[in-house]
């Protein structure tokens, strides 16, 4: 790309959807802190709760599908900012289920408007990126993990506080739905390739080692499930496994996935520097050490200090996994053009989908100490298939 000077309205747009990303990452974070009163409140097994919490990724995985569909329909601006309102309105919904089944219900609901607006946000700042001639797709998603950050301190402050779940999620609703209209103004117009100079069509020599590709997405989504995973045991299992295991306030107990989401914002914000001068698959091989090794050495000596430096090991050692999985798929020989971006990004909410019931089981068959192991075993993965990863912007894998 040749780097050219960005406009007012290009600027602008840029902050629009940062703003998108802030609020995308920040209104489900809000719901994560209060996960051991929810389940309190409807005396859920760990194994009930995680199939409840399963219906998250199942609606990503479902409505994710369907996304370029509705984007090709009301252009991604609208989708993105829209649906945040929407996905907002859908959280006002938890504190009313009844029972396991009805909050799995509207889970799957948020999950599903959730995806929808992941892949609208992405495109539009793909659309802001060619205006810039330069990469800035990634400081978006180190501002979704600011987000994601904010968010989870506002549900751990209203936990510690104890305000009631659905005026705590009511005002989290009306705040980043007021943000995301406002962001909406300056978003650009036009169609979806109206900023596009550059031919999308794969050229036929990405036609041909099919059979290699496919043994190399399966290793890659591999690869992303793992980084779910990870990601996943901070989300849904860290409060509840401070607040059960260790004894901790609802307050202290929300700093878990605080924790992780802090370590991966700081990992994504610096990740372009490191990947520069170490390589992508030695940062990646490096950072699923530091996920085995944080954690297990967390869960060996289980105190609340060692749980948090464990999930923010974790959530560091992961921030440039998912990105360096996804980067190897698109540069795959022997497939068009985002059929292997596609297809990884799948895998990753197969992922989400697979890890609440799986760590659930383990831990009503034994621990949940236990059951976080699986970060343990992520991480070891993780350092075993980096190889197959591109190691620098440019190579082919």
């Amino acid at each position: 790309m040749a780097i050219v000077t960005p406009t007012a309205p290009a600027r602008a747009a840029r902050a629009a959807v940062a703003a998108l990303f802030l609020t995308n990452g920040a209104l489900f974070a809000n719901v994560v802190p209060r996960y051991p009163e929810i389940k309190s409140g409807l005396e859920l097994s760990n194994t009930v709760l995680g199939a409840a919490l399963a219906g998250f990724p199942l609606g990503a995985l479902v409505a994710g599908l369907l996304a370029a569909a509705a984007i090709r329909r009301f252009r991604s601006s609208r989708v993105a900012a829209l649906g945040i309102v929407l996905l907002a309105a859908t959280t006002l919904l938890i504190p009313l289920a009844p029972n396991w089944l009805a909050l799995g219900a509207v889970l799957f609901v948020v999950g599903a408007l959730d995806a929808v607006v992941d892949v609208a946000q992405n495109a539009h700042g793909l659309r802001v990126q060619r205006l810039y001639g330069r990469s800035i797709v990634n400081s978006f998603h180190g501002v979704w993990s600011i987000g994601a950050v904010l968010g989870g301190l506002m549900g751990a402050a209203a936990a510690g506080l104890r305000v009631p779940l659905a005026i705590h999620l009511g005002f989290s609703a009306a705040l980043f739905s007021l943000v995301a209209l406002v962001a909406y103004r300056f978003l650009l117009p036009g169609h979806e390739d109206a900023e596009r100079t550059e031919p999308t069509a794969a050229p036929a020599s990405r036609r041909v080692f099919a059979g290699t590709a496919i043994k190399m997405l399966a290793a890659l989504g591999v690869l992303a499930a793992c980084g779910a995973l990870v990601e996943d045991a901070g989300a849904s299992w860290g409060a509840i496994y401070l607040s059960g295991d260790l004894r901790t306030s609802a307050a202290t107990a929300g700093l878990a996935f605080v924790a992780l989401q802090v370590a991966m914002t700081v990992g994504r914000l610096t990740g372009d520097l490191a990947v520069d001068r170490f390589g992508q698959r030695t940062v990646v091989r490096a950072g699923g050490a530091f996920a085995a090794v944080g954690m297990g050495l967390a869960l060996a000596v289980p105190t609340v200090g060692t749980a948090l430096a464990g999930f923010a090991l974790a959530g560091l050692g992961v921030a440039t996994l998912v990105p360096a999985a996804m980067h190897t798929a698109d540069e795959l020989p022997g497939l068009p053009n985002g059929v292997g971006l596609t297809v990884v990004s799948w895998l990753l909410r197969v992922g989400f989908l697979l890890s609440p019931p799986i760590v659930g089981v383990i831990a009503d068959l034994s621990s949940l100490r236990v059951g976080l192991l699986s970060v343990v075993f992520a991480g070891v993965v993780t350092v075993v298939l980096s190889r197959v990863l591109v190691n620098r912007t440019g190579e082919t894998a």
